[in-house]
């Protein structure tokens, strides 16, 4: 993990202060859920900063103001729209956003009114970013951990965590799955995916989708890389719509459970007492057992009859 840069309120009243004058004075507070990536405040009611919280994350921001402004206007659900972009001052080494603030929950089991519906919405989202001019999108690289590219750039982190889940797991069919993942290569047309389509980038309101954030993983690729929320969040009578509505074929979808198990493998093994640290987020113990809970999905999907 990269070394994280401390932020506080005060850095961000200083920061908006210096540079955008226009902001000084609304009140600044810390988002609860900021996740890792950035380190999130509101400002006012109506505007967010957005500070990267390491170098490799702070690559994302020339990306994000090229291209958010165009996802806002042709995707068919709200999208963060970046109003400024500042520079290093005060200490803070990184370029930063100043965003618009989207009104919404972080997706969960619970909040979910309908979870039929809310796959469907969400794979027609995907959908209509898939179909957007790619041409000059950025392709698969250190700005998004590679996210769009080949799976077997993450078979070493893979075989690193079912090594160390030895005794702990059956691992015999986890390797199954990923080496059908690794077999099933990707050679289409490169499209748009949002590379982080996780629980905490979707935004619910009155229990359906309201929008979606944080596309610091964004690129031009291989989209399978989005399809791991079908097996943290859906299941059954939704997973199979989420996949008829995408028209995801046999490849892709075993490519998706690829990469949603390197990381569910990755995020177990983590949680070992001898696996490594502890996520900041979360406890290591709940981490795992989520993790687990994954794991056993995917390993139920791929072995189904």
């Amino acid at each position: 993990m990269p070394e994280r840069f401390p932020a506080d309120e005060d850095l961000v009243r200083r920061l908006v202060a210096t540079q955008f004058p226009q902001w000084d004075g609304l009140p600044i507070r810390r988002v609860a859920n900021e996740g890792w990536d950035n380190r999130t405040f509101h400002l006012g009611d109506a505007l967010s900063v957005r500070l990267p919280s390491a170098a490799p994350y702070a690559l994302a921001v020339e990306k994000e103001h090229r291209w958010l402004p165009v996802f806002a206007s042709s995707l068919p659900l709200p999208v963060p729209v970046p109003l400024a972009k500042g520079v290093p001052g005060e200490g803070y080494p990184h370029v930063w956003s100043v965003y618009r603030w989207l009104d919404g929950e972080p997706a969960s089991a619970a909040g979910i009114a309908d979870p039929l519906s809310f796959a469907v919405d969400l794979a027609a989202f995907l959908a209509v970013l898939r179909g957007l001019d790619a041409s000059d999108g950025p392709p698969p690289g250190q700005h998004n951990w590679f996210r769009g590219g080949p799976l077997r750039t993450y078979d070493g982190e893979t075989r690193r965590a079912l090594a160390a889940l030895d005794g702990h797991a059956d691992t015999e069919p986890l390797r199954g799955v990923w080496e059908t993942a690794l077999r099933a290569e990707w050679d289409g047309r490169p499209v748009w995916f949002h590379g982080d389509v996780a629980m905490g980038n979707l935004l619910v309101r009155n229990g359906a989708l309201a929008g979606v954030i944080d596309f610091g993983t964004c690129g031009v690729g291989d989209p399978a890389c989005d399809l791991p929320i079908a097996w943290t969040l859906f299941s059954g009578q939704s997973r199979a719509a989420f996949r008829e509505r995408l028209a995801v074929d046999a490849g892709t979808w075993a490519r998706g459970r690829g990469w949603a198990l390197w990381k569910s493998l990755v995020a177990w093994a983590g949680s070992l007492p001898t696996g490594g640290g502890d996520d900041p987020a979360r406890g290591p113990e709940a981490r795992g057992r989520e993790a687990r809970r994954i794991v056993d999905e995917i390993v139920a999907d791929h072995y189904r009859p």
